[in-house]
């Protein structure tokens, strides 16, 4: 991997952490379009970037990092699926991690649920509150393990968890970037973890590699994240699902002709 290449897929994750069309979905075909070898390495690098984006939640939302105790108890209820899921499924899920076909048929459908979401969503009772009780956070966790299948969207499964409970997109969301950041520093730490078991050891190249990738990530974040709160409380959810259903249906066209492009 070059540094244009991790520059790359890291403005990719950058842009596209905190919107409902799947960061990991994103980074696999940007890598897969720019020929980017699959490695040991590549797969880490993919999720450790991810902190970087979501350190710019901790930044931007820092006062809310400050509350009572309570804050930190209903996402450690919401993680609690998350931990269980990924150690009993690690495996499955480092294999089709690097599946454009599962990311491709993801996006398409979760397309068309996002066309339907907002007006299923109006119907919901609203709740008064900024963040959910523990039972919505559990439940909002559990949406969260759906986004384990590359191209579903953490983001987007959590906040449609907390529309489900009758938070607003605003909370929704936010709750939904409150929770990225155990999520993805405990994956970050798996990987990590897991490569030195394998008795893997990153070379210097690599580990600049990994600073650069987690620094852009961050900066490009920082200028997505409040952007993308004004979009969902002004629009909803019906322009993304056109933009994954379009992704998603160019893609699986590219595979049922038989494209020799390289990301296949």
């Amino acid at each position: 991997m070059s540094y244009w290449e991790a520059i790359i897929i890291a403005i990719v994750e950058g842009l596209t952490e905190f919107l409902p069309v799947s960061s990991t979905g994103h980074m696999i075909i940007a890598s897969a379009l720019m020929g980017v070898e699959s490695t040991a390495f590549t797969k880490f690098f993919v999720v450790a970037i991810q902190l970087g984006a979501i350190l710019s939640v901790i930044i931007l939302y820092w006062k809310r990092f400050l509350q009572s105790m309570s804050f930190y108890y209903k996402l450690f209820v919401a993680f609690i699926p998350a931990v269980i899921f990924g150690l009993l499924f690690s495996d499955l899920i480092d294999q089709i991690l690097e599946s454009v076909l599962t990311v491709a048929i993801s996006l398409f459908l979760g397309g068309i649920v996002l066309l339907f979401i907002d007006r299923w969503a109006d119907k919901r009772k609203k709740i008064t509150e900024e963040e959910p009780d523990y039972k919505s956070s559990f439940i909002i966790g559990m949406f969260q393990v759906i986004a384990m299948i590359p191209g579903v969207s953490r983001s987007a499964a959590t906040i449609i968890g907390g529309l489900n409970r009758g938070l607003s997109r605003k909370a929704a969301a936010e709750f939904s970037f409150f929770l990225a950041v155990p999520t993805m520093f405990a994956a970050t730490a798996k990987k990590l973890f897991d490569s030195w078991n394998e008795g893997i050891v990153f070379s210097p190249h690599e580990l600049k590699l990994l600073a650069v990738g987690n620094i852009v990530a961050f900066l490009v974040a920082m200028l997505a994240i409040k952007t993308f709160i004004g979009i969902l409380n002004k629009y909803g959810f019906k322009a993304f699902g056109y933009y994954r259903i379009i992704v998603g249906g160019i893609l699986i066209i590219l595979m049922m002709s038989g494209s020799q492009l390289n990301i296949f």
